[in-house]
């Protein structure tokens, strides 16, 4: 369930829309493609801040215990480091909780949100491009426009993983959906005149 009261996607149609198809990704913790490079990584990276500040405020203990302040400058790499290790994965699995994707006659809708509630709405008319990745259980990704790449994408190494702004991510049986909606964008092409 949402943790949006009332956030159901219904509550965005307008007058004349209907709704052909509703869902979630799905839930729990859950490692990505990327994942391959981002745990070694993410180990590495806080195993060394860990080492370091240890290193730092048992060596300034030692040495001169009032000037314990250069020790606090390795805390923000300490935090991310644990965020990147382990934090990483319960915000992925918290923002997938709150996020109900819905497949209308004339558009895809995305309502998601961590601390406050979002609505994306893409119009299926003009979406250019629609893509499925889909795996050998049915469960897949839908993408809204061209599959994202670099900075701030899934594949880039320093989104850590984070679900893509125009895309139904993890949903179950994703080429029935693919499906629906390409039904949806033909049905609203008007017919060409002669």
């Amino acid at each position: 369930m949402s943790l949006f009261l009332g956030s159901s996607v219904e509550r965005e149609l307008s007058g004349d829309e209907r709704l052909l198809w509703k869902g979630a990704p799905r839930t729990g913790i859950r490692l990505r493609p990327n994942d391959a490079y981002l745990i070694p990584f993410s180990l590495f990276w806080g195993g060394f801040a860990i080492f370091w500040e240890y290193s730092a405020i048992t060596e300034t203990l030692r040495r001169n215990p009032s000037a314990l302040l250069f020790p606090l400058f390795g805390i923000p790499f300490v935090l991310m480091g644990l965020y990147i290790v382990l934090g990483r994965f319960f915000v992925d699995a918290k923002m997938r909780a709150n996020t109900e994707y819905a497949v209308t006659n004339r558009r895809a809708i995305i309502v998601s949100g961590l601390f406050s509630r979002t609505v994306r709405s893409i119009d299926l008319q003009s979406t250019p491009e629609i893509t499925l990745s889909e795996k050998a259980d049915n469960s897949g990704t839908i993408n809204f426009g061209p599959v994202p790449y670099g900075w701030g994408s899934r594949r880039d190494p320093w989104s850590f993983g984070m679900p893509s702004q125009s895309a139904f991510e993890m949903i179950e049986n994703a080429r029935s959906v693919y499906e629906i909606i390409q039904q949806a964008k033909s049905a609203s092409v008007p017919p060409r005149r002669n």
